[in-house]
């Protein structure tokens, strides 16, 4: 359906238009990545810097999507295009060992003190896949747990559970013994989860410690402290799904944050630096199955894959981290973005409409609706249509959030950009109150 705010989009995207219009011809829904897809089409980039996107018609954007959230310092920070041109004089790909592998996962064991060792792999669903089977190489278990609303990539496993009706498969083509040892668990339920973890032979309890994809709602300290006791208790590992909290909420992580530690973390995203990038990591004594030396190969959880470890990633990683290494770009974003939180929450209270903002740390999403989010369940009741409707009205003025997610604070935001939002928060808020 045409509105004023679609067709403002429409007179500034025509480009766009053209090019989306040519796209479907070749490329299945017109983009490789259907979330990215929003009506009436998606603008197309050709530039970005700092905290700014810029599209085909020339049209400028802050970025709070901020490449999937993985752009923690924003878009080509001179330090890390540096270093990644560098490393592209030598090669794009070894295709053996390197050093930078070493110096990455070094660092990633002195900032997670649950980490002693670690993998890396392309993405943080690839990583994921492997970290199952490492789960179950390790308990000799089969079955897994994982929450309602928790985004843990296209492995078909997994992916089942992230939007209701929790009774209808997440994708076609996913088979009933691909799904039939997950166990789905609703989030912020301490009790549900110790039943479960109690009453079956789980390899692993899987979970986002803050929903990413499904509202950036975080978990509740209690529930992860419940969660991590009945795990030791019943020899059940906690798997910390932290592609998107880590190194975001903090250098630890989310289990920084909370104080609770995970039997095997997932990363992603941040550990890129903007690259392609998944890992995993955990105590010696769980990692040391991917180790082949001096096993048959049945007793080894296989890992690998031709780009794992990829050098360019490598070192876009580790030039992030080393910047973040200080705490003092977190310190700085988190303001910002409880600046932003509150600043969204008093604007449409004031106006008489009801929201909740969750999130953490550097990291705000609104819900239209009066009672506090929990969960996903909590989530969908809010008023979804509304939520999309505002972000697509702020894409219209210069503010990109994928309609219906998360926005988060990079390094690169200004006070101006904070400031602006707001305004413009004011501005969608008034509209509101006239209709």
């Amino acid at each position: 359906m045409s509105t004023p705010i679609v067709q403002e989009y429409i007179s500034k995207t025509r480009k766009s238009r053209e090019i989306f219009e040519r796209a479907q011809k070749f490329i299945p829904g017109g983009d490789t990545y259907q979330i990215r897809l929003f009506d009436p089409y998606p603008f197309y980039a050709v530039a970005a810097k700092g905290a700014k996107l810029i599209d085909a018609d020339g049209n400028e954007y802050v970025d709070f999507w901020l490449g999937h959230f993985s752009l923690i310092l924003g878009h080509g920070h001179p330090e890390v295009t540096r270093a990644v041109r560098d490393q592209l004089e030598k090669t794009s790909h070894y295709g053996v060992p390197h050093e930078l592998e070493n110096e990455l996962a070094e660092l990633v064991v002195k900032m997670i003190p649950s980490v002693e060792m670690v993998r890396f792999s392309n993405s943080g669903t690839e990583a994921m896949m492997y970290a199952i089977r490492l789960a179950r190489s390790y308990t000799r278990r089969q079955k897994i747990a994982k929450f309602e609303g928790n985004w843990h990539g296209g492995y078909d496993p997994l992916h089942v559970g992230v939007k209701p009706p929790f009774d209808k498969p997440m994708s076609s083509g996913l088979t009933e013994g691909a799904t039939r040892d997950t166990v789905l668990l609703p989030y912020n339920d301490l009790e549900a989860a110790e039943k479960a973890i109690r009453s079956s032979e789980l390899a692993c309890v899987i979970m986002e410690p803050m929903m990413g994809a499904g509202g950036g709602l975080p978990a509740q300290e209690e529930f992860l402290k419940g969660l991590r006791e009945v795990c030791s208790d019943h020899g059940t590992l906690l798997m910390f799904d932290e592609v998107v909290t880590g190194f975001r909420l903090g250098i630890g992580g989310a289990q920084e944050y909370y104080g609770v530690p995970a039997d095997i973390t997932i990363l992603g995203k941040v550990l890129g630096g903007g690259f392609p990038v998944g890992a995993i990591g955990g105590p010696r004594e769980i990692m040391d199955l991917m180790n082949p030396k001096g096993k048959e190969r049945w007793d080894v959880s296989a890992h690998g894959g031709t780009f794992c470890g990829n050098p360019v990633s490598m070192i876009a990683g580790l030039t992030t981290l080393k910047l973040l290494e200080d705490g003092s770009l977190h310190k700085r974003m988190n303001s910002m973005a409880s600046e932003v939180r509150k600043g969204i929450s008093d604007i449409f209270q004031a106006k008489g409409v009801d929201v909740y903002v969750s999130g953490l740390a550097n990291i705000f999403c609104p819900h239209f609706t009066r009672e506090p989010v929990r969960d996903i369940r909590g989530a969908v009741r809010a008023n979804r249509k509304r939520v999309k409707e505002y972000h697509f009205y702020l894409i219209t003025k210069g503010f990109f959030f994928l309609p219906g997610h998360v926005g988060m604070i990079c390094a690169a935001h200004t006070r101006e950009d904070v400031e602006a939002l707001l305004e413009h928060t004011e501005g969608y808020a008034k509209r509101l109150k006239q209709v």
